[in-house]
Order: structure tokens, then C-alpha cells, then sequence
């Protein structure tokens, strides 16, 4: 157990458990920087509740993405990472030092932060939708799947994590209705050319989701065409959306530059408008959603939050 004390100034500070957290918490202590990581949930982000991760260099048959977060922490930790499961509420600079509020009400204090707060699921923002979550409406294909072995469900997106997830779902549902509010998914070519040839799979362009429906669980989807407006139904016993992400940064507002989203704006190097503030990752302004991008720019706001040390204390 980590011993948190005020008295205690810190040399790096890292706010997220994802694989930018994981990397920069990695190289800190590597460098023999005193680092703590705080994470509120579960590490790993988004890529813990992935299936298959398949363009992570380094693994040719690809890995799970609990496995390669479980990767990431041991190897951390091997450096001396500590990594403690509190929520951050709140972070400001005073002098040369930052101060980072927990919402447990203790203090710690830092030369350096790096965020790596991540982002989560957007919802659909439709009638039903919170009403009938965790009784057939589900963001986590890898945590829920398995209920719905032999029953027809819905996939609600047409991006990468949409299409990878519904050839994942094939694997317990009796049928799974891919709706996309174009004609076209977007995702990568050998994704679709999976989905298309998948025989369990129905593409449904041209349809957005207006309300979902049920009794104690979801029964049904109320679809609107996107070109006619008309309505129909769907009947289906779930319904797992991936429509994109959004940051998890709104204890951030009003400390630090964001953009019109809601995402931390830095330069080339992982800077934030608060100097020895870092941010990587899919918080971040411009954010990929790939893991080895993410990697990446942990090793980079680790790197300079050391060169800022140096020159700085």
C-alpha cells in the first residue's frame, strides 16, 4: 500500500490506468522518478473490455485486450509503479508545484502531472436507452455477450469498434443487426469484408435508433430512416452501441485549455496550457483510438515531464 501524505512532493503524478498511463507510468519509474498512478476503475481503459486486439505490434495472432493491460501493469511495476485506485476531482498549479485534489478529500503534491484520463462510450441520448441499461442495452461486447446466447440483437454504430464487436457477438447471438445512419461503415476494409461475409450478420443502412422498448427487458428498437424518416420496428433482445467516445475530463473545465469536445489540447510534446501538466492518449485533442499511438505518446509526456524536472527543480 502507498503511503499519500501532503508532506510528500511527488516528481510525477499520472492520472489514468490505460495503456498512455501504463507507458508513461513505465518509463517514470524506469527513471527513477518517484510516480504514482491513480486510476478510479478498472486499468486498461477501453482496450481492457476489447476481444481481440490484432494491430498492437509484437503479437502476430493477436492478443486480448486484458491480457495485454495485465502486460503493461506487471511490466510497470517491475520498475517501481506505484498504482493506487482513487479518483482525482481536481488539479491546480500553485508556484512551481501541482496540486492534485482526490475525492476522498486528500492532497498530494507533484512537479509534474501526465493525463491520461481516457474517454468513454457516447450514448445514443434516445428514450429507453438508461432505463434499460444492463437489461439488454450494453456498451462492453466482451462483458455482456454471453447473455445473449441464442437471441437476435442489434449493434448500433459503423466505425472499427462497431464492426469488430459484431463479428465478436456472432459468436452467442442467433442474428446481429448492424445499424449504420449511412449507406457505408467506415470501418477498415478488412473489417467490413468480414461483416459482409458473415452470414449471422444483417447490414441495416440508412437507420438511427429513436427509441428502445421493452417490458423488464429490451424487447424492441424504433428505427428512423434517415433519408425517408419513416419508422419500423426491430425486435430484438439487446442492443450494444459504439457510436464513438467522449473524454473524461470534465473535472478539468476551467484549469486548462479544452477544445469545443471536451478534449485536452497539447503541442507536438504532450504540453498542456498548465506548465509540467502533460496529457496523452484518447484524451487528448486529436486522439487516434489507437493503442499503439496512445504508447506512444505516454513515452513522449514521460519523457518531457523528466527533461522539465531537470530544468525546472
Amino acid at each position: 500500500m502507498v503511503e499519500l501524505s501532503e508532506d510528500i512532493l511527488y516528481d510525477t503524478i499520472i492520472v489514468g490506468g490505460g495503456p498512455a498511463g501504463l507507458t508513461a507510468g513505465l518509463y517514470c519509474a524506469r527513471a527513477k522518478l518517484n510516480t504514482v498512478l491513480f486510476e478510479k476503475g478498472p486499468l486498461g481503459g477501453q482496450i481492457a473490455i476489447t476481444d481481440l486486439v490484432e494491430n498492437y505490434p509484437g503479437f502476430p495472432e493477436g492478443i486480448s485486450g486484458k491480457e495485454l493491460t495485465q502486460r503493461f501493469k506487471e511490466q510497470a511495476e517491475r520498475f517501481g509503479l506505484h498504482i493506487v485506485r482513487k479518483e482525482v476531482s481536481k488539479i491546480e498549479r500553485e508556484g512551481k508545484e501541482i496540486f492534485v485534489h482526490l475525492r476522498t478529500g486528500e492532497l498530494v503534491r507533484s512537479k509534474t502531472v501526465i493525463l491520461t484520463v481516457g474517454s468513454n462510450p457516447r450514448r445514443l441520448g434516445v428514450p429507453g436507452e438508461e432505463e434499460f441499461l444492463n437489461r439488454g442495452v450494453s456498451y462492453c461486447a466482451t462483458c455482456d455477450g454471453a447473455l445473449f446466447e441464442g437471441v437476435p440483437i442489434a449493434v448500433v454504430g459503423g466505425g472499427d469498434s462497431a464492426t469488430q464487436e459484431s463479428l465478436f457477438l456472432t459468436r452467442f447471438a442467433s442474428k446481429v443487426y448492424l445499424i449504420h445512419r449511412r449507406d457505408q461503415i467506415r470501418a477498415q476494409k478488412h473489417l467490413q469484408e468480414k461483416v459482409f461475409s458473415n452470414p449471422k450478420i444483417e447490414f441495416i443502412p440508412n437507420k438511427v435508433v429513436e427509441e428502445i422498448k421493452g417490458s423488464d427487458f429490451v424487447e424492441k428498437l424504433i428505427l428512423r430512416d434517415t433519408k425517408k424518416g419513416s419508422l419500423s420496428e426491430l425486435p430484438v433482445e439487446g442492443v450494444f452501441i459504439f457510436i464513438g467516445l467522449e473524454p473524461n475530463t470534465s473535472f478539468l473545465k476551467g484549469s486548462i485549455k479544452l477544445d469545443d469536445k471536451g478534449y485536452i489540447i497539447t503541442d507536438e510534446r504532450m504540453k498542456t496550457s498548465m506548465e509540467g501538466l502533460f496529457a496523452a492518449g484518447d484524451c487528448r485533442s486529436g486522439a487516434t483510438g489507437q493503442v499503439a499511438v496512445a504508447v506512444g505518446e505516454g513515452c513522449i509526456a514521460a519523457i518531457e515531464a523528466e527533461r522539465y524536472i531537470e530544468e525546472v527543480f
